[in-house]
């Protein structure tokens, strides 16, 4: 396969999709005739810094491919990592060129202006002699089990609470709620504080409480929530980005506390659960939810944010409407990537069906052996293994829990052998060093809710 004058070698393609060039695979082989060095820095919160190390080609013929490769890097590191200003070592003229794609009008104004308004700065990229120092502040997070606590796991269809004295859940409580669909901040206030009052009925006192939410937290504050989705910006800046600090405070006083993303807090879950570190959950739903659990078992402050990361490098490959990019894992580990594949498999389905009664649909072909519904999770395998070898390039993972309704039933297990297949087939070198696996009963015991419960130290 070729992308930009760049023979790409694959040997798995997705059966229904043969189009999908690895993101992995294209870098690797720009790589390997790349020999000007090329420095990037991503400042986050904090004045943490993620740094990447590269080399670009440097001449007339390769400044495309040059400007793609460094696009697709900068685009990874800012929704893995997290930043609002990138630095740019080594190519003036590759500076020259982020600069006009990274900024408001430019090709990528959506992740310049998303980024700007969760760190609340203005983005930038300039150019440096050097490029800052590495810096990081990963944080030790969860798994205190003593004393009563509340655990509470906001989603976007129903909110799930908790009480867990000692570690061991003594009540547990699932409310249907449409926080997505409500402009009124007041209801979600309302309804997060029906869920804690109704939790603290069951303990005889409330020491802890930790908040497990869909969305980018920083310092315990809404930066960006899609469950706040249809609340005006005057209304967010005044009620959501501290809605879980006031629903807390205002019913139980100067608790311990603590707000973590969801993708974190099903990475912990799985830590606790499997008793082990380095684990990079993610969960395939309505979207790709990712959390990391790093190998001292600490939370990093990076974003993780893969859903709207690229891995697949094909012009023609889906748009995310929401970014307006293409190649994000959104359209490939969610409920988005079965439908997308539907068609290819001679599967209709109707308009009229919400996406996910049309995974339902797909999922319950998936009762006949032998159901062309086969081909989408044989696909999504091919998908999953060649991301996952990109994914651990930037992570250096162990372990990998695979969660969501899509990975659900026989469909998740056609996608963890296949997956499991191209890494052995495609990337031995580390295929051994990474363990996808599907979470087990005690891990479903453990629960997010419960996971959540554990963030806050006591006093």
């Amino acid at each position: 396969m070729k992308h930009l004058g760049i023979e790409v070698p694959v040997k798995h393609v997705p059966e229904l999709d043969p189009g999908f060039l690895p993101l992995g695979k294209f870098c690797t082989a720009f790589l390997k005739d790349a020999r000007q060095p090329l420095d990037i820095a991503v400042e986050r919160a904090g004045g943490e810094v993620a740094v990447y190390k590269t080399f670009i080609h440097g001449t007339p013929d390769m400044a495309e491919a040059d400007t793609y490769y460094v696009d697709r890097l900068i685009k990874t590191m800012l929704w893995y990592m997290g930043g609002f200003k990138v630095y740019l070592s080594g190519s003036k003229d590759i500076y020259e060129a982020m600069k006009d794609t990274y900024c408001v009008g430019g090709k990528r104004s959506f992740d310049a202006e998303f980024m700007s308004n969760v760190y609340e700065k203005p983005f930038e990229v300039v150019y440096c002699d050097a490029v800052p120092a590495e810096k990081s502040n990963p944080q030790a997070v969860g798994r205190h089990l003593g004393g009563c606590r509340i655990g509470f796991d906001a989603g976007g269809s129903d909110r799930k609470v908790s009480a867990v004295i000692d570690g061991e859940p003594v009540f547990s409580e699932e409310v249907v709620w449409y926080p997505k669909v409500t402009e009124d901040p007041d209801y979600h206030y309302e309804g997060i504080v029906s869920a804690l009052k109704s939790a603290a009925a069951h303990m005889p006192r409330v020491d802890a409480v930790g908040v497990s939410s869909a969305g980018i937290y920083i310092e315990n504050r809404t930066m960006v929530a899609s469950l706040f989705l249809k609340v005006p910006k005057d209304l967010f800046d005044a009620k959501v980005k501290d809605i879980y600090i006031r629903a807390i405070r205002d019913t139980f006083g100067d608790v311990p506390y603590v707000v973590a993303n969801d993708g974190d807090v099903s990475a912990l879950a799985g830590a606790m659960s499997l008793e082990e570190n380095n684990i990079l959950g993610i969960a395939m739903g309505t979207s790709e939810a990712v959390g990391y659990v790093d190998e001292n078992g600490n939370i990093t402050g990076w974003l993780n944010e893969l859903a709207f990361a690229p891995v697949d490098v094909n012009p023609d490959a889906m748009e995310d409407e929401w970014s307006g990019d293409i190649g994000c894992g959104v359209k490939y580990f969610s409920q988005d990537g079965v439908i997308k594949l539907a068609p290819a498999a001679g599967i209709s389905l109707s308009d009229d069906l919400a996406p996910a009664q049309k995974l339902k649909e797909v999922q319950k072909l998936m009762e006949n052996p032998g159901s062309p519904a086969e081909a989408i999770f044989r696909s999504i395998g091919v998908y999953l293994g060649h991301s996952l070898a990109l994914y651990h390039h930037f992570y250096g993972f162990k372990h990998v829990l695979l969660l969501g309704r899509v990975m659900s039933g026989r469909g998740g297990d056609i996608i963890l052998d296949v997956c499991k297949q191209v890494l052995a087939d495609e990337y031995p070198e580390i295929a051994d060093k990474i363990n996808p696996t599907l979470p087990d009963e005690k891990a479903r015991r453990v629960g997010q809710s419960v996971a959540a419960a554990s963030l806050p130290e006591l006093k």
